[in-house]
């Protein structure tokens, strides 16, 4: 089974920045679009951001301009930059591989999900 490996999730303040990282095996990193999502309690799980394997960005409206999505094509990673966090936040993180045709489309590439909690 492919496993995409997150970290860089934890505790921080509102109005503080964390950076989240996702690792993917190169076969997978090489032909697919990736994503981050967040489940947050009681809610579905929500697209966060988006990116083409040539670099087009998408990003829900709740976290633009606050939230940068990256990828390194050498090491075959994923970055999600968190500034001016905010307790909305707070939620399980998801690494995703998946397609873009006109919008992304998830595929079944999913990491454990790593915690980010925005608290006091």
């Amino acid at each position: 089974q492919v496993q995409l490996v997150e970290s860089g999730g934890g505790l921080v303040q509102p109005g503080g920045s964390l950076r989240l990282s996702c690792a993917a095996p190169r076969n997978i990193f090489s032909m697919h679009a990736m994503g981050w999502y967040r489940l947050a309690p009681g809610k579905q799980r929500d697209m966060v951001a988006t990116i083409t394997s040539g670099g087009s960005t998408n990003y829900a409206d709740s976290v633009k301009g606050r939230f940068t999505i990256s990828r390194d094509n050498v090491n075959n990673t994923v970055s999600l930059q968190m500034n001016s966090l905010k307790p909305e936040d707070t939620a399980v993180y998801y690494c995703n591989a998946g397609y873009y045709q006109g919008r992304y489309y998830p595929a079944n590439y999913w990491g454990q999900g790593t915690q980010v909690t925005v608290s006091f």
